[in-house]
């Protein structure tokens, strides 16, 4: 299982988490580092590419380590936090230094600010794991408040739907998303019903309870297609998964998409 997915155990981050004040901002260069998350790097490397390429459109230059595997969210949430803090030591040695780490996802980007320093409270490298949690941004919300972008350039001509996961709540992530599409020229953004609702997917719980998810999920897409979106848009890909699973195993056509995809999609020179 996947980092991204494993979300049901560790608790909604908060805003209060982490202050404006204790974020790392990038230099006058621009350069950061990309974690890729489990599931861009297994399933959705074309996520993963559009987001290098909406970083770079931003006037960044995209550093990629090579050592990187996983944030360590399946243990941590699984309750084997010894297992866990062994990946999260690799992940901080792997990004070590002061770059903005850039994540395409706001479940492994709160497990790396909020659920790492939770299980290292009492090691001797807290001071560490913290600063890579202060150095650690969710792709939307980086464009957003670590930039400064308001608006996005190009056109986008549809009519979509925005999934807000449970690890964005408490974050300014869903809203610096929500901007950042309304501000594309033809794109429309409907709103939803229980839009807060969880999709049910949770990581661990869709597979220790497997109907009270996939009855979470269905309730979630009953409420997506009675607006019929065009496609579904979530900074989350485990989200998109359960539901877009769901919706082909019903029998419906929704399209999902990361956010990242609409914004490079956009892009007038493409």
């Amino acid at each position: 299982m996947d980092g991204e997915g494993c979300k049901g155990a560790m608790a909604s981050p908060t805003s209060s988490l982490l202050t404006p004040a204790e974020r790392a901002l990038p230099g006058p260069d621009r350069r950061v580092q990309f974690m890729v998350t489990c599931l861009c790097d297994a399933f959705f490397d074309e996520a993963a590419a559009a987001c290098v390429e909406v970083l770079e459109h931003a006037g960044c230059t995209v550093e990629f380590p090579e050592a990187q595997t996983c944030c360590g969210q399946p243990a941590f949430n699984g309750g084997d936090w010894p297992a866990s803090r062994k990946v999260v030591r690799h992940t901080v040695q792997t990004f070590r230094g002061d770059l903005p780490v850039i994540v395409p996802s706001g479940s492994c980007a709160a497990m790396l600010f909020h659920g790492a320093p939770l299980e290292f409270e009492k090691e001797s490298d807290a001071p560490a794991v913290a600063a890579l949690g202060r150095r650690t941004w969710e792709l939307c919300d980086f464009l957003v408040h670590g930039l400064g972008v308001e608006r996005w350039p190009g056109r986008y001509p549809a009519r979509l739907a925005f999934h807000r996961s449970c690890h964005s709540r408490g974050t300014r992530s869903g809203e610096a998303a929500v901007q950042l599409l309304r501000s594309i020229d033809g794109l429309e953004l409907v709103e939803v019903g229980e839009g807060e609702q969880c999709c049910g997917f949770g990581g661990t719980f869709s597979v220790g309870f497997p109907h009270i998810s996939a009855a979470m999920g269905t309730l979630k897409l009953e409420h997506l297609l009675e607006r019929e979106p065009e496609a579904l848009v979530s900074a989350d890909l485990s989200c998109l998964m359960h539901l877009g699973g769901l919706a082909a195993k019903g029998g419906h056509r929704l399209r999902t998409f990361h956010v990242a995809q609409i914004l490079a999609a956009s892009l007038p020179f493409r």
